[in-house]
């Protein structure tokens, strides 16, 4: 896995031994970006089940300001901070272990992208939702990525956040809300 596109193009990033992480593929980060190119420059991202910090260290890579990176596993949060070391980013990064209520309640600014990935099926996306809410996180124009199973189509709206674009790439579907 490596950094698509930006100050760190190129980059290798430390990958998972087994399948307790679930790296999103270089195909569907590319479309990603594609996607949201123009909300990333000098943005605030957040990178809720950081896994690795790909999809963090992407946008940090292609202009945003700063990442907060979280995530609940030891193994996880080891790794993102070798990746993130990897790339030079630790100014402009701050990692978080800990599940995602404890992650969102460190954090005290308008967050303009937040990236979502939690393990699939355990009903996490919803208690995530409503919590960026509730504490008022998402910048004004922010927007909000989901990826998710396929099998899992998402609704028009959920926490007052409506959705914007869905798309599907094999058996997982990425949906932007702002």
């Amino acid at each position: 896995m490596r950094i698509v596109a930006g100050e760190f193009k190129g980059r290798r990033l430390e990958t998972p031994e087994n399948y307790d992480i679930r790296p999103t593929s270089e195909k569907v980060k590319e479309a990603l970006f594609s996607m949201i190119s123009g909300n990333v420059p000098d943005a605030v991202c957040c990178d809720l089940f950081a896994g690795t910090g790909n999809l963090g260290l992407e946008a940090l890579s292609r202009g945003a300001a700063k990442c907060y990176f979280g995530d609940n596993s030891r193994t996880g949060i080891e790794l993102v901070r070798r990746n993130v070391e990897h790339c030079r980013a630790e100014e402009r990064s701050q990692v978080i272990f800990g599940d995602f209520e404890k992650v969102l309640n460190k954090i005290h600014e308008p967050v303009d992208i937040f990236f979502l990935d939690p393990p699939y099926k355990k009903g996490l996306y919803e208690d995530c939702f409503r919590l960026i809410s509730e504490l008022e996180l998402l910048a004004e124009e922010g927007i909000i990525i989901a990826e998710h199973s396929s099998e899992d189509p998402f609704p028009d709206e959920i926490e007052g956040y409506v959705k914007l674009k869905d798309r599907r790439y094999g058996s997982m579907s990425v949906t932007i809300y702002g």
